[in-house]
């Protein structure tokens, strides 16, 4: 656990006093460095408080949207890629609780992924300590509710629009998993995606579809201009 006056940088930046200091330690340890005692369970709470506050307000912002285009989202601002941008926007990593191996690497491949499932478990932390009003303004100030205004479409079907399309006349991406691991309530999964004619790219996520998505989106990064 971070010394006192790091707990009490990392409470000013997240907006909130911590009356139990437990919840907060637990919300920053990483399941590599204590599984008994990690963030795994608060990860699973904070993503369901993140997708509601996140509804809620994409519910309010887009009237005119229905369901599908509301729901695609959704999936942009709840990923774990978002989850890591706040992450590394409030300096997060060097209050977490991690392995040896971790902290020398920087986290490597992985930092991505830890944070994004770090940021999700403070969420949770904070709504146990401070109700729901502490969390939804966590999220308030960090994320950007129009993110992907311009196109709300998903990644996946983005890059299968853009490999069929009459310019391209390719055969549609396909998708590979390579590698699952974690427990069954909080797996990781890799995925490959290809086009032919062009590199794979992997992508990581919770769940097998959003896998997909972070691997086609990379995918995209790399063939759009």
């Amino acid at each position: 656990m971070p010394g006192p006056s790091k707990t009490a940088a990392l409470q000013d930046r997240l907006g909130h006093n911590f009356a139990d200091d437990a919840v907060l330690k637990r919300a920053l340890t990483h399941a590599g460095a204590d599984a008994q005692g990690s963030n795994e369970r608060l990860e699973f709470l904070g993503d369901r408080v993140l997708a509601l506050v996140v509804c809620e307000a994409l519910y309010k912002l887009y009237p005119d949207d229905d369901e599908g285009a509301l729901t695609r989202r959704v999936h942009a601002l709840v990923r774990w890629e978002a989850c890591a941008k706040v992450g590394e926007a409030i300096g997060l990593w060097d209050d977490l609780v991690l392995t040896r191996s971790e902290l020398a690497a920087g986290g490597g491949r992985g930092r991505g992924p830890i944070l994004g499932s770090a940021v999700e478990a403070l969420i949770a932390a904070l709504y146990l300590d401070g109700g729901m009003a502490a969390a939804r303004g966590f999220i308030e100030r960090h994320w950007d509710f129009k993110h992907g205004e311009g196109d709300a479409r998903d990644s996946k079907t983005r890059l299968q629009e853009w490999a069929q399309s009459k310019a391209r006349g390719a055969a549609a991406p396909s998708y590979d998993l390579i590698e699952r691991s974690g427990p069954d309530h909080a797996p990781r999964f890799i995925v490959r995606a290809q086009v032919a004619g062009y590199a794979p790219e992997q992508g990581e996520g919770g769940s097998k579809r959003e896998a997909e998505q972070d691997a086609a989106a990379k995918l995209l990064a790399k063939v759009l201009p």
